[in-house]
């Protein structure tokens, strides 16, 4: 039985008095010269900082902003991809004693003035000029500087990022001291970063995260899945969010690992292979691709006897798989086969750059179970797991000694969850936020006066203790019938087919249920070409008749396992693939339904036989 109040004072004792400013000097000490940062040079070359050369660089950073004038307690916004440089200015003015923000590389500029304007930011530090062009200054009066990361600028309140090191090396030649003590006077309570929300339903809040809470997730992380500087993580995952940012990059100031930065998503996949990471944090949809591109590969091999053998490895891991997730004894025939398989699967691991993976995590969202279980034939146990930005980004994960593939696992150590009387997960612990910046009352609403932070996902837990998410407390269907149902479910279900890439399924207040659906752009091209079917554009692929009806089976298939409230009645191929950086999708991928639902109005009005009130 778990002393859970137990573990939650080991930890605050573990972490008492510290900041991340004392766990990078700590980090430093320790590991010297060893790597901590890749990256690729202009030219590809490859590039790395050391631990000595990084903390350098950020003291260099730190006291180039306060030479600026940046002062403790204010703000600097960053709109950049993942890059060291990124890094190093972030820590500089954490080192200071301000607060950075970062913003998504997706955000408009009106979203942009909003973020920086709502946090007053003093500071800006931006990737290049076209990045710069998004800012619109006479906006931001607060806004007194920019750090460009790349190139110059005429521009008397811009400064280059080699600039500003060289500006903080003649402060550190004056005065030797002064790094220090500004980081020393950086305390535990104070705010060390505001992750703003992606704003599936309205504006973005700003999460306040102190050193304490960061530092708390950090421990508690280690305590169960246990990271050193052995270890090395691919920074691909936007920094803006809480993902990439705590449970990489602020908890590499603490273990030690090495980060290599992905700064395009359409490299992580080759830089898998070339990096061969220990540890990956993924968004479902990586996951999907992954699992689309394996299956599309093992069904078109030419080779029949080595398809023939792969399949047939695949059918008995898989069955090893569904009896261990049952709680089922596994024969020992049946281990000693899939045994004998094993070297079929640390070729498809090595084939994807997994594997030396023995940290793999997937969250945010719903993966499908058919993925899932698939990785989990190979030998790659994804772990899902669960939180929020307003909870330090983690508070439950599978234990990897039982993992439950569609569960969230149990709480972390120090970590409390529990259900309340409507359905709503729950949680407590050190990692809940401060609250919402300049948002006392939304914060009143979210935390109780007992630290309980309510997280707006409606959950069960089954006898063994693990938790399992059913929708978003908001974004549940409620029909015409008074039938409560759960669009993440379905949709999830209809996403198993690697044609479809996104669902977002339809029916509050209606009758029965619709579906908008959206191949994918990736999976769609090589499954037309297998079928040798033609097509000049995306769109027109969409329309094809054997396109739609594998959709029509996929439909029907779902409707077969679900109750016939649930039941798909009517669906609509979209001609547009949905991506990050469309109005459809927040940066980390999950569906702005406000957004569907006003930007497809009139397809949605056609499948309910509706007239269009703006037609």
């Amino acid at each position: 039985m778990r002393d859970i109040a137990a573990e939650r004072r080991d930890i605050d004792r573990t972490i008492e008095g510290q900041t991340l400013c004392s766990k990078f000097a700590a980090t430093v000490a320790r590991l010297g010269d060893a790597e901590a940062l890749v990256d690729k040079g202009p030219n590809g070359e490859r590039r790395a900082l050391s631990w000595n050369q990084y903390r350098e660089r950020v003291r260099a950073a730190a006291l180039g902003l306060h030479a600026l004038g940046v002062a403790p307690k204010q703000f600097g916004v960053f709109l950049s991809r993942n890059r060291p440089e990124y890094l190093i200015v972030d820590l500089g003015l954490m080192h200071l004693g301000g607060t950075a923000v970062g913003l998504y590389n997706t955000l408009a500029p009106e979203q942009i003035s909003y973020i920086a304007s709502h946090c007053d930011a003093v500071v800006a530090v931006v990737e290049n000029a076209a990045m710069l062009a998004r800012f619109r200054r006479a906006e931001l009066p607060a806004l007194r500087h920019v750090v460009l990361l790349e190139g110059a600028s005429d521009d008397p309140s811009v400064i280059a990022f080699d600039r500003l090191l060289a500006l903080g090396r003649d402060a550190h030649a004056r005065d030797p001291h002064a790094f220090d003590r500004l980081w020393h006077a950086v305390a535990p309570d104070d705010m060390v970063t505001l992750i703003y929300t992606s704003g599936t339903t309205g504006p973005p809040k700003g999460v306040i995260d102190t050193h304490r809470n960061v530092l708390w997730v950090s421990e508690s992380v280690r305590r169960e899945s246990p990271c050193d500087e052995g270890d090395t993580a691919i920074s691909y995952l936007p920094l803006a969010h809480a993902a990439d940012r705590v449970l990489d990059y602020y908890h590499s100031l603490t273990t030690g690992h090495t980060i290599v930065f992905c700064p395009d998503l359409a490299q992580l996949f080759p830089l898998l292979l070339e990096v061969r990471p220990t540890t990956i944090v993924a968004v479902p949809r990586i996951w999907e691709k992954l699992h689309a591109a394996l299956t599309s590969g093992i069904s078109k091999d030419p080779d029949e006897p080595r398809r023939s053998a792969v399949l047939g490895a695949l059918e008995v891991a898989r069955t090893v798989v569904a009896m261990e997730q049952r709680g089922e004894p596994v024969p020992a025939e049946l281990r000693q086969q899939r045994a004998a398989a094993e070297p079929i699967f640390a070729a498809i691991r090595a084939r994807i750059g997994l594997d030396r993976a023995h940290q793999t995590v997937t969250g945010a969202a719903p993966t499908p179970r058919e993925v899932l279980e698939f990785f989990f034939a190979i030998g790659i146990s994804i772990t899902e797991v669960w939180g929020m930005s307003e909870l330090g980004v983690i508070a439950s994960r599978n234990p990897k000694s039982r993992s439950k593939i569609g569960s969230i696992g149990v709480a972390l150590p120090g970590v409390e969850l529990r259900i309340a009387p409507d359905g709503e997960l729950q949680a407590r612990g050190g990692m809940v936020m401060r609250g919402y910046y300049k948002e006392p009352q939304l914060t009143a609403e979210t935390i109780d006066q007992d630290g309980w932070l309510s997280s707006g996902d409606v959950a069960t837990v089954d006898a063994e203790g693990y938790y399992h998410i059913v929708d978003r407390k908001k974004e549940l269907i409620i029909t015409a019938g008074g039938k409560n149902i759960s669009p993440a479910n379905l949709e999830g279900l209809l996403k198993a087919n690697s044609l479809i890439g996104q669902v977002c399924v339809i029916g509050d207040n209606r009758s029965y249920l619709t579906a908008l659906i959206v191949l994918d752009g990736q999976v769609a091209p090589v499954w037309a070409a297998a079928r040798s079917i033609a097509y000049h554009s995306f769109a027109e692929l969409t329309s094809h008749p054997e396109v739609r009806a594998e959709v029509e089976r996929t439909v029907a298939a779902l409707n077969e396992r679900v109750s016939r409230v649930e039941n798909i009645r009517k669906w609509t191929i979209l001609p547009a693939e949905w991506t990050a950086e469309s109005e459809e999708l927040t940066p980390t991928l999950k569906l702005k339904r406000r957004v569907i639902l006003q930007k497809y109005a009139p397809a949605i009005h056609e499948m309910y036989g509706e007239a269009d009130p703006l037609g």
